[in-house]
């Protein structure tokens, strides 16, 4: 008897940021629509790929004052319009919700739907200039946000992002205690190596890094997007606080000196298994790594690995680890396991 399909848990997809660009997440992925084309992913893709669960993103951006702000952005440190362009997001899975397209994870999650034709999401932040005021949390918590990432690139009211050399503000040491009090969980993808450490000073949670490669397989501090990636040293302090390091698929965050002006130059699928082993080996066990792909999260399906054009090829990353030496059972916690142990999700696949 054939095996059971994979299903899978993806740690970071820019679901309601498509939306702001005019992507149908309804749609075929041959239909779709709006910009970042050729797409990668719609709902229809995620569940044909076996994809049946995701931390789905509020993402927003900080823009200089005299640039054009879209849907997602806002001028730099305007926490009203940050929080309005947060909400404009979080409004696009409550409908989903309220819709029965999607369940949400809450700190409670739901028991076991093996029938249920949902997806279950879990709402991750990316950047919290949406959050007002630390005060403010309680409100997004309770409609459904449960990670937190402080900053994007270019940084918030809260911390550095990865495009700066600055820590926690003291706005952001107040939002961490916050978070702490709720159970939200940390984000590290895109804090400052700075941020960083000082987060993970302040605080004693597990925490996640749900999109981030490998900076010891990118060049270490040659490279000037160092920051970026995750160093052993982060590496092996999420995996001792049973935290998640969900591996990226954007092509440049796998492979060093790719050419994103060609749409064929793209690395390979062993490439990616290559930061997968690593963070499998600095951590010394395979429970702390999984799948956060960021497919479509401002790129096209040309900028994943070669043979991966949309869910429906997440397989050919199970048979790049099995040809590895992983086991059926830690191939199948790379997948679904390890998010879900992580969430407290029932180990029952949505069907």
């Amino acid at each position: 008897m054939a095996a059971a399909p994979l299903a899978w848990f993806d740690g970071h997809l820019d679901l309601a940021y498509l939306v702001e660009l005019g992507r149908d997440l309804h749609a075929p992925l041959d239909s779709c629509g709006g910009s970042l084309l050729p797409a990668a992913v719609t709902l229809p893709s995620l569940r044909e790929g076996g994809v049946r669960a995701c931390l789905g993103t509020i993402f927003t951006e900080a823009v200089a004052a005299e640039s054009k702000p879209g849907p997602w952005s806002y001028p730099v440190g305007d926490a009203q319009c940050a929080h309005r362009a947060g909400c404009r997001q979080l409004a696009v899975y409550h409908a989903w919700r309220d819709a029965g397209t999607i369940s949400l994870i809450t700190p409670q999650p739901p028991g076991p739907k093996p029938h249920a034709p949902s997806l279950l999401l879990g709402i991750l932040m990316e950047c919290a200039d949406p959050i007002t005021t630390p005060d403010e949390l309680p409100w997004w918590a309770e409609r459904g946000v449960i990670a937190i990432g402080m900053a994007w690139w270019r940084g918030s009211r809260y911390a550095g992002g990865n495009g700066t050399d600055l820590g926690l503000s003291d706005l952001g040491r107040e939002l961490a205690h916050a978070m702490d009090a709720l159970g939200v969980v940390h984000d590290l993808t895109h804090l400052s190596q700075r941020a960083t450490d000082e987060l993970l000073a302040f605080t004693d949670r597990p925490v996640i890094a749900s999109h981030s490669n490998c900076r010891a397989l990118l060049g270490g501090r040659d490279n000037k997007d160092w920051q970026r990636h995750l160093d052993d040293e982060t590496i092996r302090e999420i995996g001792r606080r049973g935290g998640i390091v969900g591996v990226n698929l954007v092509r440049n965050f796998i492979k060093q000196g790719i050419d994103r002006t060609d749409p064929d130059d793209r690395p390979s699928i062993d490439d990616l298994v290559a930061h997968i082993q690593h963070v499998r080996n600095v951590m010394g066990h395979p429970r702390g790594v999984a799948l956060g792909s960021d497919m479509d999260g401002g790129l096209t399906a040309h900028d994943l690995p070669r043979g991966i054009e949309s869910p429906a090829d997440l397989p050919r990353i199970a048979d790049a680890l099995a040809a590895q030496g992983w086991t059926d059972d830690e191939i199948h916690a790379f997948a679904w396991g390890n998010w879900a142990r992580f969430w407290g999700v029932d180990g029952t696949v949505i069907a």
